[in-house]
């Protein structure tokens, strides 16, 4: 069943084709994808006696009693599973995917915070797959490939992590790191362009073609979709909304740079802040550190409503720049301090409004999406299933 080159990718686009839009009839595939009818039969045939595609009954064919019913095409979910996880500051998600992007399992696993040494972490990541594939009550063989996302500065291509707030090292291949503990092939990207997957996906950015998603918890993450397609800049290193410059020599971020967003808005940030003013301890627990802050600002408490009030016009100027530089459809928040609406909050947007460039059409909308980290995981999986999908196509092509 050797195939050349054309017939490989034609039976790529096919495969994909199905998972986006199937159950699908053969005729309906020829017409999206522009391949021939004579060649879709071919090809299909192919897939369907490789187990990468099952033909089912269409659900609302009038004529299924008059005679033999028709056919769609979708995508065999048993062919392939596919793990996400996502990394946080104080623990690890687990989303167990089959081929068709159906949810098998989930778990979640506590991390200690701060930074890891790489084979430490891989190894705890390791674990983790194990206790996931028992939850799914699936061998750990069974999974084909491994999606991941990783706060930090990263090149998706390559697997080469810059900088993370998770790595005790920089200029590490944690792909490398990882595949060698999990014994799977590896795909890691920014946790925030796996949110915008899992936007572009199943979530609120289904419907626009260009979207951008910021992500505010212990960091402050963007990804970009241009086009349908995630936008990572030629080093990989584009995005980096939490780490563009809001003060000249402003305060301290993680990433060891002065005056970038993140150093206003994120977690760690408020927390710090809080603690200079007085209102929490520094040994107070970030998360509850920064639930004090905030309802110390809604109490009416001056030094709280100072912290909040800059880290809110701080963020508004983040998000008109992003405006006046992409000028997006829409504008997707998501993250842990979306559970609080002071980023949100009226002000902050009309704040935003009023450092936009104003033409005679409205701004983008910006809209809230709250979700917790299995959706990350999720999105980390659907990022993994396009390699999947190319790793079966390849497996099939070489198969004699």
């Amino acid at each position: 069943m050797a195939f050349g080159h054309q017939r490989t990718e034609s039976c790529r686009l096919l495969l994909r084709e199905i998972a986006t839009a199937g159950p699908i009839p053969r005729i309906d595939l020829s017409e999206r994808t522009g391949i021939s009818r004579a060649t879709v039969t071919t090809i299909t045939a192919d897939l369907l006696r490789g187990g990468l595609i099952e033909e089912v009954q269409r659900a609302t064919d009038p004529d299924a009693r008059r005679g033999r019913p028709k056919v769609d095409l979708k995508i065999s979910g048993d062919a392939h599973h596919v793990a996400g996880i996502k990394v946080s500051d104080a623990s690890i998600s687990y989303v167990l995917m089959d081929f068709d992007g159906n949810e098998k399992a989930a778990i979640d696993r506590p991390l200690a915070s701060g930074r890891h040494a790489p084979d430490a972490l891989a190894a705890d990541i390791s674990r983790g797959i194990d206790g996931l594939a028992a939850a799914a009550g699936c061998p750990r063989e069974a999974i084909t490939g491994v999606g991941v996302g990783l706060a930090g500065l990263m090149q998706a291509e390559t697997g080469l992590v810059y900088w993370s707030p998770s790595l005790n090292a920089r200029n590490i291949n944690f792909r490398d790191c990882l595949h060698s503990h999990l014994g799977h092939p590896v795909f890691i990207d920014n946790d925030a362009n796996v949110v915008a997957m899992a936007e572009l996906k199943f979530g609120m950015g289904r419907d626009s073609r260009d979207f951008i998603v910021i992500t505010i918890e212990s960091g402050v993450g963007m990804g970009i979709v241009l086009g349908e397609q995630l936008y990572r800049g030629t080093r990989g290193s584009g995005g980096e909304f939490g780490h563009t410059k809001v003060q000249l020599e402003g305060a301290l971020c993680r990433c060891e740079q002065r005056g970038c967003l993140e150093a206003y808005v994120a977690d760690y940030a408020l927390h710090r802040e809080a603690v200079s003013v007085g209102i929490v301890d520094h040994s107070m627990a970030t998360e509850e550190a920064v639930k004090q802050v905030l309802l110390s600002a809604r109490q009416g408490n001056a030094a709280a409503r100072s912290v909040v009030t800059r880290a809110g016009r701080m963020f508004a100027l983040g998000l008109a720049n992003l405006v006046n530089i992409f000028d997006p459809e829409l504008i997707i928040l998501a993250g842990a301090q979306m559970q609080s609406d002071h980023l949100y909050a009226k002000a902050v947007m009309d704040e935003m409004r009023k450092s936009t460039v104003e033409i005679d059409k409205p701004p983008p909308e910006v809209v809230v999406h709250k979700w917790g980290n299995r959706m990350w995981a999720l999105g980390a999986a659907a990022y993994a299933l396009e390699f999947v999908q190319d790793i079966a196509v390849e497996e099939l092509s070489d198969a004699p």
